[in-house]
């Protein structure tokens, strides 16, 4: 437990049209985790129970080793929390907000903010309001980072932005926490925002965890293997394969736990393997939440 900074053991929250559904999802210390999932997916929802702002009907949730949302006062100082539903003061310029936020949270850190400051290129003088969308991203990143928390949540923070916008974003965001040992839940719809920073993966989709490992193992063991077959009859699937796209004698098959085993058994079927392609993140995203979801609708149906 001491290990951890976030547990989440069976977390459930019901609402009209939406059910997060037996939630276990773990976090080690210093550990960065993408949290992957498309719009609607639960997300947000799964990040306001970690931060004690609802409470879940069932199961316990887990914070640095208090539980949440009994103790959310006390980890309002070693928690940061970025989402799009704050906002700051348009009136107020940006170092009006720095003094505000210093005045509250006392590991707030001085130099570390001067130096956030350039490296997103802000000004403490101009007021929120003069802002674009994603200066505003960025002075909400300072205002929490500079607190020094020692867990970092971050819910969609490029939700929004325009492609220059979010790469400018995000590589500053992939050099400021590959600097220093953070903790970060990092939420996204956009697999290429999380690849970048993450040392571990988690999907969730519908309202449930469909997958979770660190990134090198799900780029690793994923693979598109392109194949011929022998004669137009339907392919059947063998072990570790969760996604199978035939045309005639053509097919495209994706394992989830490649091995040259799959390769061996299909040349002994007469089957001829094309090439072994590697997959990308959202790719891999993609196929998973396909075969749970196909899984899920034949569990209905029998």
């Amino acid at each position: 437990m001491n290990d951890l900074a976030i547990q989440l053991e069976n977390v459930s929250k019901h609402f009209n049209y939406f059910d997060l559904n037996n939630v276990n999802l773990t976090l080690p210390k210093g550990q960065i985790m993408g949290f992957v999932g498309a719009n609607g997916a639960g997300k947000s929802t799964t990040i306001r129970i970690i931060m004690g702002l609802m409470q879940a009907d069932s199961g316990t949730a887990t914070v640095l080793g208090q539980t949440m949302p009994k103790f959310q006062t006390q980890m309002k100082h070693h928690v940061g929390y970025s989402s799009e539903e704050m906002k700051l003061y348009g009136g107020k310029n940006l170092g009006w907000h720095m003094a505000f936020i210093k005045s509250i949270f006392p590991g707030w850190d001085d130099n570390y903010a001067k130096e956030l400051l350039k490296r997103f290129d802000l000004n403490l003088e101009q007021k929120i309001k003069q802002f674009s969308k994603g200066q505003h991203i960025k002075a909400q990143l300072l205002l929490v980072l500079a607190r020094k928390p020692k867990l970092l949540v971050l819910d969609e923070p490029t939700t929004g932005l325009d492609p220059v916008a979010r790469q400018e974003v995000n590589n500053e965001l992939a050099l400021i926490l590959k600097d220093e040992e953070r903790t970060v839940l990092f939420s996204s719809h956009n697999t290429s925002d999380v690849e970048k920073i993450s040392d571990q993966i988690t999907f969730i989709d519908r309202g449930a965890i469909i997958d979770t490992n660190d990134k090198e193992s799900f780029l690793e063991n994923w693979r598109r293997i392109q194949v011929e077959l022998p004669s137009d009859q339907p392919m059947l699937p063998l072990g570790n394969i969760v996604q199978i796209e035939q045309d005639g004698r053509l097919a495209a098959v994706v394992s989830n736990q490649f091995c040259p085993s799959i390769i061996e058994a299909y040349q002994q079927q007469n089957i001829k393997v094309l090439a072994v392609e590697n997959m990308t993140l959202e790719e891999i995203f993609l196929a998973n939440v396909n075969y749970r979801r196909q899984a899920q609708n034949i569990g209905a149906k029998s």
